[in-house]
């Protein structure tokens, strides 16, 4: 497998290139527009492909590069079916199998965060958006958020692989780049330590945290694959 970690600072997201070493096929996880160009960039000297770009959920601090990466690249959207984004090219469900050449990547459901939140499970890793981050999880007052069904959807779902899966986040502000499931598990601040599901509610309701400065822009953005008409104009 080609595997890049790319990471976009303005909001500390990590967007993921995997590729297929023989049919030089391709995905991005999680993309921002603004680095649209470097992604371009870097599968034309990988000699790859794009075939999907995947989305975790319909992002609250950036805007997916989903829909100028299909415009240029002819690259299919794909987000789950209950994240509210009626542009994408395929609708995914949990369990649903994604073939890019030899590289087989399952879809976790994982609502907690956001109501159509994915995980993107291979053999040795995960890619688990903003349901489990390093040491930490994503936040769960708004967007559907809840924070009870977060907890079953890390502590039943992700919990349940192998130790050794590393989990690989869709942000980090701490230049943290990869954990294990193994190591989430024992020291996890909010989830670790066998901490109750009623203890994790409390504590997520009690953080009362800014919304990210481009919540309006961008969730809209988003449910358009990128594009949002704003004040008569189109920002793509």
């Amino acid at each position: 497998m080609i595997f890049r970690q790319l990471y976009e600072p303005e909001t500390s997201t990590y967007t993921y290139l995997l590729g297929c070493q023989r049919s030089r096929r391709a995905c991005l996880i999680d993309t921002v527009a603004t680095q649209a160009a470097e992604y371009i960039a870097l599968l034309s000297s990988l000699d790859l492909r794009l075939i999907y770009t995947l989305e975790t959920h319909v992002h609250a601090d950036h805007i997916t590069a989903a829909g100028l990466l299909r415009e240029q690249l002819g690259s299919k959207s794909v987000v789950h079916r209950d994240a509210g984004a009626s542009c994408a090219d395929l609708m995914v469900t949990d369990g649903v199998l994604l073939q890019i050449g030899d590289l087989e990547i399952v879809v976790r459901h994982m609502p907690g965060h956001t109501a159509g939140c994915v995980s993107y499970v291979l053999p040795d890793r995960v890619f688990s958006g903003d349901a489990l981050l390093i040491d930490g999880c994503g936040r769960t007052d708004f967007q559907q958020g809840d924070a009870g069904q977060l907890y079953d959807s890390i502590t039943q779902n992700l919990f349940t692989l192998p130790p050794d899966t590393l989990v690989y986040p869709g942000h980090d502000y701490q230049g943290n780049t990869v954990s294990t499931i193994k190591q989430e598990m024992a020291k996890n601040s909010r989830l670790g330590f066998k901490r109750s599901r009623e203890d994790f509610i409390a504590l997520m309701r009690d953080l009362k945290l800014a919304y990210p400065q481009q919540i309006h822009t961008a969730i809209p953005a988003n449910q358009s694959c990128g594009s949002v008409t704003i004040a008569g104009g189109d920002c793509s």
